[in-house]
């Protein structure tokens, strides 16, 4: 660890004026860099991967309950997405929160322009989205989520897409909204219909398909951005007819899918199993029985593993799944509440958030091997700086 301590001294006259900063300065990359959220404590914790270690804590982030973040395009400032409607823009190298506003009354996430200027927020009260100027915060567009019937909808899913765009969902509206933000005095909104109760959504890594989840329905809606005239389509309909569905205890996260080789590897909705879906033809390859209902499927940059962890009751356990194969191939027990996983750009490490023993640990995902393991106040997301080169991230 590498730290700069800035000290001026000033001869005159009248004697020695000495000021030195009270606030270390990390040197080096921010590709090394990421941050984990305290969700209890309103805090953020930075980290480094490179001989795993926390480089500092930085509070003054609101209700973090429900938080996620993005970054600026140089991987040193993350814009973190607060539950009470707060955006925060934090400098990982300084440890220190450079703007903080309070944008609504609940929000939900966000995302960052192509061009890594505008930062968009999905709220849920009031229903909508905002953008603003990445440098200094300052609203650039507000696109409430009204249908014409004259009632606001949650936005869930928001993403970014390439071309200035934004693409989300509204929940109660069962639609999907694109913006292009191109022309910023001239804002085009396109208009969707997605299905019932849309709950999040994706966008795969090459910037084309926008995939929402439907939870008022079996099934998928898919959107190609190259065609958008050819609106929605529904896939996997039907998925979970003839089954009994199990209680949800926590909605799986589709930003959590895995994309590996020909497939997708997605959480089913009240069933223990992930869903391996087709890349080409958009539908079902297999099910994988899973140990409990799964929140996350992470796959790991090499796409040979994917890593699913669970809702309560069986938030302990971790499950992985050869690609190969499609067969589980190991189960873990970290620790109770394991909440989020996150691979270091090239695989060689795993961090994952064990919320409810206040700990972070590092794995090698290669010989599942605990390397070390960190206290860290109820952790939740973990979110690495190598997010601020892919797109949906």
């Amino acid at each position: 660890m590498k730290f700069l301590n800035i000290c001026v001294v000033s001869l005159g006259l009248a004697g020695v004026l000495t000021s030195c900063a009270h606030q270390p300065t990390y040197i080096g990359g921010t590709g090394d860099l990421g941050l984990i959220v305290e969700r209890a404590q309103g805090r953020i914790a930075v980290l480094k991967t490179s001989d795993p270690q926390l480089l500092g804590f930085v509070p003054g982030f609101g209700d973090l309950s429900h938080a996620s973040a993005v970054y600026s395009r140089d991987g040193r400032y993350a814009f973190v997405f607060g539950r009470d409607g707060g955006l925060t823009k934090v400098d990982l190298l300084e440890q220190k929160i450079v703007k903080r506003v309070l944008q609504a009354g609940n929000s939900i996430g966000g995302a960052i322009s192509q061009d890594g200027q505008l930062v968009a927020v999905s709220n849920y009260e009031p229903g909508g989205v905002k953008v603003f100027s990445t440098d200094a915060l300052e609203l650039i567009a507000d696109l409430p989520a009204k249908t014409d019937d004259g009632r606001y909808s949650k936005v869930v899913g928001l993403v970014d897409a390439p071309g200035q765009m934004f693409v989300f969902s509204l929940f109660e509206a069962g639609e999907t909204w694109v913006a292009d933000l191109t022309d910023r005095k001239n804002i085009k909104v396109e208009k969707l219909k997605a299905g019932r109760e849309p709950y999040d959504a994706l966008i795969t890594g090459d910037g084309r398909y926008y995939i929402a989840g439907l939870f008022g329905e079996d099934g998928l809606a898919l959107l190609d951005l190259w065609h958008p005239e050819k609106g929605m389509t529904k896939v996997l309909s039907g998925y979970g007819k003839g089954k009994q569905k199990l209680p949800v205890y926590k909605m799986p996260h589709l930003e959590g899918w895995a994309a590996a080789g020909d497939y997708f590897f997605l959480p089913a909705i009240g069933a223990k199993e992930v869903l391996v879906m087709n890349k080409n033809t958009w539908s079902i390859h297999t099910r994988i029985p899973l140990i409990g209902q799964p929140v996350f499927a992470m796959a790991s940059p090499d796409g040979r593993q994917v890593w699913v962890n669970f809702a309560f009751p069986d938030n302990e356990n971790l499950q992985v799944v050869d690609v190969k194969t499609l067969k589980v191939v190991k189960h873990l027990k970290p620790g109770k509440g394991v909440l989020h996983m996150e691979f270091t750009p090239r695989g060689d490490q795993l961090w994952l958030s064990v919320r409810d023993e206040d700990r972070v640990e590092v794995w090698d995902p290669t010989r599942f091997i605990k390397l070390k393991e960190m206290t860290v106040q109820k952790p939740s997301g973990i979110f690495m700086s190598s997010r601020a080169h892919r797109i949906g991230l």
